[in-house]
């Protein structure tokens, strides 16, 4: 490992007060200021020497010194102006031997769609506000993220890692899957962040399949029809996906036609069977 200094809570506030920066519930901003927290999410996530890992709203700097120090080169994407000119400075004066591992990226993460390295993995201390949809963004346009730990909101994760028939089994559940196996790997303490939040987190981890199921027009399939279902979850599918297909006797006949009840609701279906229905064609 790397000779590395991490940051503590008075780094973090002096840092913080140097750039004028007030964490703001607008950009899910929760600064991890324990570094017992941030080296178990590196060794959660099996972060390598040479492993290329993209990290997404690294703040101050806290997981990226992390990262860093078990050898690995770090894409940071840091939508805050001052956070992202901050990064390398703090990352220079803490960790000046691998400084040069360090590349950020200064825009917001769901625009991003090319990295001037192909990353291996993902991990991040996902801003609450926005973490779904930036993880599955990142898992749609990097395929090269084979693997990743993320730490969000304990309801978004156990709902990203849930499995079919589990109350809290929805959209991003499905979704999900569609990439890869997820498991929650741990919760996390309160109190490592600044300022303290008012909600508990977890960790998520995630192994991309070896293969994606099918290609891109399928997948938007997919997703469109796990959108409708779940929109009207309390509903039969065959009302819920009376739209996608035209009608519900034409959604009926798609749901038969791929092996499922038209009375089941979309909580009870797993990836497999949404893909099997979005094979269907919409005018059966």
């Amino acid at each position: 490992m790397s000779d590395v200094r991490l940051l503590g809570p008075a780094e973090i506030r002096d840092l913080a007060e140097l750039l004028g920066v007030t964490p703001t519930k607008k950009l899910g901003q929760n600064f991890v200021i324990d570094g017992n927290t941030v080296r178990r999410i590196v060794r959660v996530a099996g972060v390598q020497a040479g492993d290329v890992v993209v990290e997404v709203g690294p703040g101050l700097g806290s997981l990226t010194l992390g990262l860093l120090e078990a050898d690995a080169t770090v894409v940071a994407v840091e939508i805050d102006r001052r956070l992202a000119a901050q990064l390398p400075t703090t990352v220079a004066q803490l960790a000046p031997a691998v400084v040069d591992r360090l590349t950020v990226i200064r825009d917001d993460a769901l625009a991003v769609t090319e990295l001037p390295a192909s990353p291996t993995r993902l991990v991040a201390n996902l801003p609450y506000n926005v973490s779904v949809p930036v993880l599955l963004h990142f898992l749609e346009h990097f395929d090269s993220i084979r693997s990743g730990v993320v730490m969000v909101q304990a309801e978004v994760g156990f709902r990203v890692a849930a499995e079919p028939g589990s109350k809290v089994y929805g959209s991003p559940s499905v979704k999900a899957a569609w990439y890869g196996s997820w498991r929650t790997a741990g919760t996390v303490s309160r109190q490592v962040f600044w300022p303290v939040p008012n909600v508990d987190s977890v960790l998520v981890a995630f192994e991309r399949h070896a293969e994606e199921p099918g290609d891109e027009q399928l997948r938007r399939r997919t997703f469109a029809l796990v959108d409708a279902a779940f929109q009207q979850r309390r509903k039969m599918l065959r009302q819920a996906l009376s739209g996608v297909f035209g009608d519900s006797a034409r959604a009926s006949a798609a749901l038969e036609a791929a092996g499922l009840a038209p009375t089941l609701r979309g909580e009870q279906l797993s990836v497999a069977d949404f893909i099997a229905l979005a094979r269907i064609p919409s005018s059966s």
